[in-house]
């Protein structure tokens, strides 16, 4: 149940693009073609899924406060902290790299038309904020620093694909001049954003609702028991009658 709550949350609700507006360059600029869009969609969901789950693992083992324990005793005082940025990030450069081994090798029409936003997936704030997020947000398992780095990839490519489909349309509809391009993105974001949100409200509303009714649970429980009380208590003066 934890890992089908993290998955949805982190797609529909804590998305990287919508929520948080992370990944907003390479969100606008390669967004012009679904079929770029889905490429480089691809490519961050491969790196979020790969960085995320290292990334907990260099935490865990190496860079919490007392994390060296396994070295020895003597190494539980350390606090490696301060270098979770240089760790996290050349990590994410390692697995780049390897992304763009890849496309160039098996598809490089797309490797081209990706061109210099591919290795600029390094310098990705969506990439390096799912590592920190997992990290701030204290992740407990390597399956759910897994499920995590899949599912936010997941939302930032629906982000992308969604966006990249709207302007493949609307670039046949007839949109005021000052509002051509760039303009009328933003526009088409900031409602998807106000459209996302509302997955949020039915997340509260669902945990109050439940909330609520553990409450009438309890409360009914306890009239019933107060009833038999009542009722065992006039039983008992009548028999003493």
């Amino acid at each position: 149940m934890e890992q089908l709550e993290l998955f949805f949350k982190s797609i529909f609700i804590d998305n990287m693009v919508f929520a948080t507006f992370l990944g907003m360059c390479s969100y606008l600029a390669v967004s012009k073609k679904v079929k770029t869009a889905v490429g480089l969609g691809a490519a961050v969901i491969f790196v979020l899924a790969v960085t995320v789950p290292l990334n907990w693992l260099l935490d865990q083992y190496i860079l919490r406060d007392g994390a060296l324990v396994w070295l020895g005793p003597e190494y539980a005082q350390y606090d490696l902290g301060f270098l979770s940025f240089i760790l996290f990030i050349a990590t994410i450069a390692t697995m780049v790299q390897l992304v763009e081994i890849v496309v160039e090798k098996f598809s490089p029409s797309l490797y081209n038309s990706l061109g210099i936003f591919l290795p600029l997936i390094a310098v990705n704030c969506a990439i390096l904020g799912g590592s920190l997020f997992m990290q701030s947000r204290e992740i407990e398992t390597l399956g759910l620093a897994l499920n995590y780095g899949i599912s936010s990839g997941i939302g930032w490519f629906l982000a992308i694909l969604a966006i990249a489909a709207i302007r493949e349309k609307i670039r046949y509809s007839n949109v005021p001049g000052p509002l051509r391009g760039l303009g009328i993105t933003f526009i088409i974001t900031g409602l998807m954003a106000i459209g996302f949100m509302s997955f949020g409200g039915m997340l509260t509303t669902s945990g109050e609702n439940e909330e609520a009714t553990s409450e009438t649970t309890v409360s009914k429980a306890e009239g019933i028991k107060k009833e038999k009380i009542e009722s065992t208590h006039i039983v008992e003066v009548s028999t003493i009658k």
